[in-house]
Protein backbone atom coordinates (compact mmCIF):
# COMPACT_ATOMS: atom_id res chain seq x y z
CA UNK A 1 0.00 0.00 0.00
CA UNK A 2 1.12 3.15 -0.83
CA UNK A 3 0.58 5.84 1.60
CA UNK A 4 1.45 10.04 1.65
CA UNK A 5 0.90 10.45 5.19
CA UNK A 6 4.13 11.78 5.96
CA UNK A 7 4.88 13.77 3.00
CA UNK A 8 1.33 16.00 4.23
CA UNK A 9 2.04 16.11 7.97
CA UNK A 10 5.36 17.57 6.34
CA UNK A 11 3.43 19.92 3.84
CA UNK A 12 1.06 20.65 6.53
CA UNK A 13 3.74 22.11 8.66
CA UNK A 14 5.06 23.78 6.94
CA UNK A 15 2.33 25.77 5.52
CA UNK A 16 0.90 26.15 8.81
CA UNK A 17 4.65 27.75 9.79
CA UNK A 18 4.08 30.30 6.56
CA UNK A 19 0.58 31.07 7.59
CA UNK A 20 1.35 31.56 11.30
CA UNK A 21 3.85 33.96 10.55
CA UNK A 22 1.25 35.60 8.07
CA UNK A 23 -1.21 36.20 10.81
CA UNK A 24 1.09 37.39 13.41
CA UNK A 25 1.84 40.00 10.78
CA UNK A 26 -1.43 40.68 9.83
CA UNK A 27 -2.17 41.48 13.93
CA UNK A 28 0.70 43.35 14.16
CA UNK A 29 2.28 41.10 16.64
CA UNK A 30 6.11 41.24 16.56
CA UNK A 31 7.10 40.33 19.66
CA UNK A 32 7.40 36.93 18.88
CA UNK A 33 7.56 34.39 16.06
CA UNK A 34 6.00 31.10 15.46
CA UNK A 35 9.20 28.92 16.84
CA UNK A 36 9.13 31.37 20.06
CA UNK A 37 5.53 31.25 20.25
CA UNK A 38 6.06 27.22 20.85
CA UNK A 39 8.03 28.18 23.51
CA UNK A 40 6.10 30.71 25.11
CA UNK A 41 3.00 28.05 24.88
CA UNK A 42 4.78 25.42 26.80
CA UNK A 43 5.66 27.83 29.38
CA UNK A 44 2.09 29.37 29.45
CA UNK A 45 0.89 26.07 30.75
CA UNK A 46 3.60 25.52 33.09
CA UNK A 47 5.54 27.82 34.40
CA UNK A 48 9.56 27.57 35.82
CA UNK A 49 10.20 24.20 33.85
CA UNK A 50 13.66 23.12 32.55
CA UNK A 51 14.63 23.62 29.05
CA UNK A 52 14.74 19.63 28.66
CA UNK A 53 11.30 19.74 29.14
CA UNK A 54 10.67 22.63 27.09
CA UNK A 55 12.70 20.78 24.15
CA UNK A 56 10.71 17.54 24.45
CA UNK A 57 7.53 19.42 24.60
CA UNK A 58 8.49 21.95 21.71
CA UNK A 59 10.10 19.18 19.33
CA UNK A 60 12.97 21.24 19.08
CA UNK A 61 16.81 20.14 19.41
CA UNK A 62 18.13 22.02 22.82
CA UNK A 63 20.66 22.88 20.44
CA UNK A 64 18.67 24.73 18.92
CA UNK A 65 16.98 25.60 21.59
CA UNK A 66 19.55 27.46 23.48
CA UNK A 67 20.27 30.09 20.36
CA UNK A 68 16.39 31.08 20.47
CA UNK A 69 15.87 31.31 24.50
CA UNK A 70 18.81 33.28 24.37
CA UNK A 71 17.19 35.60 21.47
CA UNK A 72 14.20 35.31 23.57
CA UNK A 73 15.75 36.44 26.95
CA UNK A 74 17.35 39.84 25.32
CA UNK A 75 13.86 40.53 24.08
CA UNK A 76 12.67 40.01 27.89
CA UNK A 77 10.15 37.10 27.06
CA UNK A 78 11.97 34.92 29.46
CA UNK A 79 14.51 34.23 32.32
CA UNK A 80 17.05 31.53 32.81
CA UNK A 81 17.54 30.30 36.43
CA UNK A 82 19.73 27.73 37.97
CA UNK A 83 17.41 24.88 39.69
CA UNK A 84 18.12 25.82 43.24
CA UNK A 85 18.60 21.51 44.08
CA UNK A 86 20.07 20.65 40.91
CA UNK A 87 22.28 23.25 39.95
CA UNK A 88 23.15 21.29 36.51
CA UNK A 89 19.58 21.86 35.21
CA UNK A 90 18.64 25.47 34.11
CA UNK A 91 14.80 26.64 34.73
CA UNK A 92 13.16 28.86 32.49
CA UNK A 93 10.87 31.40 33.28
CA UNK A 94 7.88 33.54 31.68
CA UNK A 95 8.51 37.90 32.42
CA UNK A 96 5.37 40.05 32.69
CA UNK A 97 6.27 41.22 29.24
CA UNK A 98 5.35 37.40 27.75
CA UNK A 99 2.55 36.60 30.36
CA UNK A 100 0.94 39.90 28.77
CA UNK A 101 1.25 38.53 25.39
CA UNK A 102 -0.53 35.68 25.82
CA UNK A 103 -4.43 36.59 25.08
CA UNK A 104 -2.74 37.39 21.36
CA UNK A 105 -1.08 33.98 20.88
CA UNK A 106 -4.40 32.25 21.90
CA UNK A 107 -6.28 34.99 19.49
CA UNK A 108 -3.53 33.85 16.67
CA UNK A 109 -4.11 30.06 17.81
CA UNK A 110 -7.48 29.76 17.93
CA UNK A 111 -7.86 31.65 13.88
CA UNK A 112 -4.93 28.76 13.11
CA UNK A 113 -7.34 26.29 14.83
CA UNK A 114 -10.35 27.55 12.75
CA UNK A 115 -8.39 26.67 9.41
CA UNK A 116 -7.43 23.33 10.80
CA UNK A 117 -10.66 22.44 11.47
CA UNK A 118 -12.35 24.23 8.77
CA UNK A 119 -16.13 21.96 7.86
CA UNK A 120 -14.79 19.31 9.85
CA UNK A 121 -17.42 18.02 12.69
CA UNK A 122 -16.66 17.93 16.16
CA UNK A 123 -16.52 13.78 15.73
CA UNK A 124 -13.97 14.22 12.43
CA UNK A 125 -12.08 16.29 15.12
CA UNK A 126 -12.26 14.18 17.93
CA UNK A 127 -11.23 11.23 15.28
CA UNK A 128 -8.22 13.60 13.52
CA UNK A 129 -6.61 14.00 16.51
CA UNK A 130 -6.92 10.59 18.21
CA UNK A 131 -4.97 9.34 14.81
CA UNK A 132 -2.60 12.20 15.46
CA UNK A 133 -1.82 11.42 19.02
CA UNK A 134 -1.08 7.53 17.94
CA UNK A 135 1.49 8.55 15.08
CA UNK A 136 2.66 11.30 17.80
CA UNK A 137 3.02 7.88 20.52
CA UNK A 138 5.11 5.62 17.63
CA UNK A 139 7.35 8.31 16.61
CA UNK A 140 8.12 8.78 20.31
CA UNK A 141 8.88 4.97 21.10
CA UNK A 142 10.70 5.13 18.34
CA UNK A 143 13.37 7.76 19.28
CA UNK A 144 13.17 6.02 22.41
CA UNK A 145 14.44 2.95 20.96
Amino acid sequence: MVTNGGFLVTKIKQLGDRIFEKVLAEKNIDAFNGPQGRILYVLWQQDGVPIKAVSDACGLAITSLTTMLERMENQGLIRREADAKDRRKTLLYLTDRARALKEEYDAVSEEMGSLYYRDFTEEEIRQFEGYLARIQHNLEEKLKA
